[in-house]
């Protein structure tokens, strides 16, 4: 049971993305399921309608976390604010690379909840263009009506081009196919000197990228000059990034710090879980 005070905390989450999407209706097109006369609902606390599913499909949609976790600016952390920030104000097409759990998820995501115009894509393996478009337009606050992709493409680059510095930051790059990695050509092409575009993937992209260069494979010199010609790799996370994540999520003992360090093999995702771990045994 969902109790009053976790709903208020709920509302307060709701009103924050309502607010970084630009008006309700956008947040509720960006969310499955919910009506934005709900959202209104939810916000004016008119409850008695809303029920229990309701309540935590759209707090797991926006984010929201019963349990609380300090995020802490890790090395990597502040690198890729940085480059958000670059690739925002200047319109840059970069792609960054960096081992599973190096924080790049965590960063992109408090990016976006901190800065207008910042759309996060979670990349998937079974996407084709209109997959990809279809969640841009959803991640955008859009409703998606088109039918086809030229007509999808069409909306994407009228509305970033009504927008002020707007950044799109594709999570996951690495998992798109060939497809989806040849259309970014046309994104980038129509959205050039307007639109920042951020790529985050593990080193699998890097070494496809350049390994389709080698066999002169269709597009591949096209995406890496569009890049710069470079990949950003993030830092290895060190000792001092989990004992700072460490504290600040309630773990100070010296030895439960030394223990959760030398077996997380610096992905941040099992400092995570070695942290809730610890908390539950000294509790």
């Amino acid at each position: 049971m969902i109790t009053t005070d976790e709903k208020l905390k709920i509302k307060e989450a709701l009103q924050a993305y309502c607010e970084q999407k630009g008006s309700q209706n956008k947040a509720a097109n960006s969310l499955n399921g919910v009506s934005s006369a709900t959202i209104s609902k939810l916000l004016s606390e008119d409850w008695d309608l809303i029920n229990e599913v309701m309540w935590r499909s759209i707090a797991a949609q926006i984010g929201y976390k019963s349990k609380t976790w300090a995020v802490i600016e890790t090395s990597n952390f502040k690198d890729l604010i940085q480059i958000f920030s670059d690739a925002q104000e200047n319109a840059l097409v970069m792609a960054v690379t960096g081992e599973a759990g190096s924080g790049k998820t965590v960063a992109s995501n408090a990016y976006a909840d901190t800065h207008k115009n910042v759309f996060v894509l979670k990349c998937n393996e079974y996407w084709n263009r209109k997959c990809f478009m279809q969640e841009l337009l959803k991640t955008m606050g859009k409703n998606i009506c088109e039918t086809t992709v030229g007509e999808m493409m069409q909306t994407i680059v009228y509305e970033l081009k009504r927008m002020n510095t707007p950044l799109i930051i594709m999570d996951e790059a690495d998992k798109l196919n060939d497809q989806v990695l040849y259309f970014f050509i046309t994104l980038y092409n129509q959205l050039e000197d307007h639109c920042g575009i951020v790529m985050l993937a593990t080193d699998y992209l890097e070494k496809k990228i350049k390994r389709g260069l080698r066999l002169n494979r269709k597009g591949y010199k096209e995406i890496y000059s569009r890049i710069g010609r470079r990949f950003i790799a993030l830092k290895t996370t060190n000792i001092t990034d989990i004992t700072g994540v460490c504290i600040a999520n309630g773990i100070t003992d010296k030895k439960d710090i030394k223990d959760i360090a030398s077996d997380c093999e610096n992905d941040l995702r099992r400092v995570r879980r070695k942290i809730y771990a610890t908390l539950k045994r000294i509790a």
